[in-house]
């Protein structure tokens, strides 16, 4: 029965103990521990199976037993410890609560006492404060009223004394007191209201008006209008009366400026009238030097009359130019029949140079204010290598090395440019037409020259260097922007853009295009016994070397007048008004020079093309099935060669300067010469195999001078372009490649179509039909053999245009590793 109850009992205690994982879990953390009676999962068996492994360790079961006993014990006393001591704690707790709430009610009780005793700290504050207050308002108010009082006192005083002063023109003290009255009278607008402040303040205006009517009054007694006969002079009087200006409404000082500087320059009027002598363009110094005189006489007599800050002197220099512009731009529009080119450079040069002269003496400040004058803008920034010379270099002296100068500094800006010259702007069609005659002279005085001294000499530092007239050329270019830009940045230099434009490409045409050699169109044929011949051989070529370097020549002088037409236009653009940059436009004589470029590649190209012709045309009429065994190169590729060596040394020698051109040649005549070349091929029929291997020989010949082109004949090898090589590796090995067909067995029939296929990657039948030709077959086996080769062709994928060629080519390692292995195989057959 005790057995049956502790079991019943074990099942209860372990019902009541079952924990949930994450409670478990969280105990395992709080209190890690490895026994494994504390684990989750314990289990009795393996328990005691780990205690009693084997028979023999129960010899121990009772040492065991104790010690789990005296475990239990523990166990019991400690939780007996704990609950007791968990006895009182709730009461504790209580007690505990009891008295924080005790303290919190004592704590919010001071907090409040505190709190009462500062609202009575604060108002205690402000009964004893309201008094200060109070008195420090009436100290202000009684300071600002004192302040006032003696304002008014003064502007009274000051009003008085002005008046008295006014009726006895003591203009020194007016000038200071004036300042004064005025300064204390700003105070008093808010008082405008008082009737006394008002009748003070329109007594002071009286007072100004009356200065102002007085001293306008002085100075017309004392500078009197023209005709009159009553002296005038400075005085110390006038000099105070100025001071009173200042401070007097700004029209009484721009009216005094005004009679003065008008009275001043009426003898200028009337020396320099439309109908005197000295008014014309040709006596323009006279003009220029009167007013210096009279600059330096204002300084003698009236310079410490006026004020500094009033800046007299730029003011009457000032008002003599725009006096100056109207009565030149006058006697012009009368005279403007007479006006010539030298005549109108001649006044413009020494107008400019007035102008330079006043920006060095005066700052320019009176022009912001100075009615009807609008200040010129400020030139563009002098970055142009054409206008390195505007400081006064001699223009004929540079030549188209100043386009490698570094830039000169910005010059300073002048703010009296065009104050009188702008007058001749409209006049400046005379220059232009000049301009346009003497260009037009200029290109044929070029013609003439070059045709007495003839063209460039092979040989000489003159071959295929640049036309010395080309330099000439732009120098005058330059000499003439230098001074339209001088003279105006509107209209006139959109005419000048227009005579350079028209001028370029007359020079492109007489000079450049005009003298290439003509190509004839008759070709003589060779046979083989002349190509053995040098001297015939020679003959073949048609332009001689003196024309083949006028040619590169013309190429070197059509480049360089590429490039700078191309920064002509740039500092055309930098030097005219910014609202007419869009009317520069040089493209189509810059396409000029591109269309002489050409036409002198495609002229030496030909030229050495046609070269070659007879050597082709030797080769096509070699009887090459008769051919009994392989030798040296034939007889017509020596000839090709040696074209080659004769004309491309000296072709690249006279390109030196322009190495992307010489360049476009070699690349252009590759692309002529390799077609031509296999066009003869397939000319060449019957073949028999010992003639195909010896054409094959001369086409790797040929092949390994095409590659050696650009540096054959030269003491510095100089790798060839990638693009040049690749074009001569794809065209000499489609020759090869045919050669390679020809020379293959026609039985059986499908391993040949089939190689054919492999080989020349070519669809086309009419190719196929030539090869065949080559080889001589008759025509009966050629229609079977097309027959095939039309059912042998792979499909073309979809989407394909359906052209000649139905393959992609392969690339040019493909190719060579091809040939390679072709070529074993032939070697292995023969």
């Amino acid at each position: 029965m005790m057995e049956e109850e502790e079991f019943e009992f074990a099942e209860d205690l372990e019902a009541i103990l079952h924990l949930t994982p994450e409670v478990q879990l969280a105990i395992e953390q709080v209190f890690p521990s490895q026994d494994p009676l504390d684990r989750a999962d314990f289990n009795a068996v393996e328990y005691i199976n780990t205690l009693f492994p084997t028979e023999q360790s129960l010899a121990n079961i009772d040492d065991v037993v104790n010690k789990i006993r005296l475990k239990i014990r523990r166990l019991d006393d400690n939780i007996r410890t704990v609950v007791r001591g968990q006895t009182n704690v709730g009461q504790d707790g209580r007690q505990a609560l009891e008295e924080a709430q005790i303290a919190i009610q004592q704590l919010f009780g001071k907090i409040k006492d505190i709190k009462d005793k500062a609202e009575k700290s604060e108002q205690m504050v402000k009964e004893i404060t309201r008094d200060i207050k109070q008195l420090d308002h009436a100290k202000r108010h009684l300071t600002t009223s004192i302040t006032t009082l003696n304002h008014l006192h003064m502007l009274a005083g000051g009003v008085d004394s002005l008046e008295a002063m006014t009726r006895k023109r003591q203009y020194g003290e007016v000038a200071n007191l004036l300042q004064g009255v005025v300064n204390v009278l700003e105070h008093f607008h808010k008082y405008m209201g008082i009737p006394q402040i008002r009748q003070l303040s329109e007594r002071v205006k009286a007072a100004q008006s009356e200065l102002g009517t007085q001293i306008l009054a002085d100075f017309e007694e004392s500078f009197p209008a023209q005709g009159s006969k009553r002296p005038g002079g400075p005085s110390n009087v006038l000099r105070d009366a100025c001071l009173v200006a200042n401070v007097l409404d700004p029209r009484i000082k721009q009216e005094i400026i005004k009679k003065f500087i008008r009275q001043h320059l009426s003898e200028y009027l009337v020396l320099f009238q439309e109908n005197q002598d000295v008014a014309w363009l040709d006596k323009i110094d006279r003009r220029y030097a009167w007013i210096k005189r009279q600059l330096v006489d204002y300084e003698e007599k009236y310079g410490r009359m006026f004020p500094e800050e009033w800046c007299m002197t730029e003011r009457i220099a000032v008002e003599f130019c725009h006096i100056t512009r109207v009565e030149l731009a006058k006697v012009m529009r009368t005279r403007a029949k007479e006006i010539e080119v030298k005549l109108l450079l001649f006044a413009i040069q020494r107008t400019t140079n007035f102008e330079g002269l006043l920006a060095k003496r005066f700052t320019g400040c009176t022009l912001t204010d100075t009615p009807g004058l609008k200040r010129p803008e400020s030139p563009l920034d002098s970055t142009n290598p054409f206008l390195d010379d505007e400081a006064g270099e001699d223009v004929g002296a540079d030549k188209d090395e100043d386009l490698a100068k570094p830039r000169k500094p910005k010059a300073p800006d002048n703010p009296f440019h065009g104050i009188v010259s702008k007058c001749f702007e409209p006049h400046l069609y005379v220059y232009i037409e000049s301009q346009d005659k003497n260009l037009g002279e200029l290109i044929d005085r070029f013609v003439a020259d070059f045709r007495a001294q003839g063209p460039p000499k092979a040989g000489t530092e003159e071959g295929g260097a640049v036309l010395p007239s080309c330099a000439d050329l732009f120098v005058y270019y330059k000499k003439c922007m230098v001074q339209c830009s001088q003279l105006s940045t509107g209209e006139p230099m959109i005419a000048l853009t227009t005579i350079f434009q028209k001028f370029l490409r007359e020079y492109a045409w007489k000079i450049l295009s005009g003298n290439l050699p003509k190509s004839s169109s008759n070709s003589g044929g060779l046979t083989i016994s002349s190509l053995l011949k040098e001297k015939e051989g020679s003959e073949a070529a048609k332009f001689t070397m003196d024309e083949l370097c006028l040619i590169c020549s013309i190429l070197s002088t059509a480049e360089y007048c590429l490039a700078t037409t191309q920064q002509l236009e740039e500092k055309l653009k930098e030097k005219v008004d910014k609202l007419l940059v869009e009317r520069i436009n040089l493209t189509g004589e810059m396409d000029t020079f591109s269309t002489v470029i050409s036409n002198s590649i495609q002229l030496i190209v030909q030229d050495l093309d046609s070269a070659c012709d007879p050597a082709l045309t030797a080769m096509s009429k070699m009887p090459w099935q008769s051919v009994e065994h392989v030798g040296d190169q034939s007889p017509y590729v020596t000839s090709i060669i040696m074209h080659i060596k004769q004309n491309v040394p000296i072709i690249r020698d006279n390109l030196a300067s322009t190495r992307k051109y010489f360049t476009q040649f070699c690349i252009k005549f590759t692309n002529s010469f390799i077609p031509k070349f296999i066009n003869h091929l397939f000319r060449c029929k019957p073949i028999s195999m010992v003639g195909a291997e010896q054409l094959l020989l001369d086409t790797h010949s040929l092949k390994t001078v095409l590659l050696d082109l650009p540096s054959i004949g030269s003491q510095v090898l100089r790798k060839a372009p990638a693009s040049y090589t690749k074009i001569v590796v794809k065209g000499m090995t489609r020759a090869e490649m045919i050669l390679k067909v020809v020379m293959a067995p026609h039985e059986p029939s499908v391993v040949f179509v089939d190689n054919y296929i492999k080989l020349l990657a070519d669809g086309n039948p009419e190719t196929f039909q030539k090869i065949l030709d080559m080889k001589g077959l008759k025509r009966s086996e050629q229609s079977s053999m097309l027959e095939l080769f039309r059912q042998r062709l792979p499909t073309p994928p979809s989407g394909a245009d359906g052209g000649p060629s139905l393959f992609s080519a392969p690339t040019p390692e493909q190719e060579s590793s091809r040939i390679r292995r072709l070529e074993k195989l032939i070697k292995k057959r023969l």
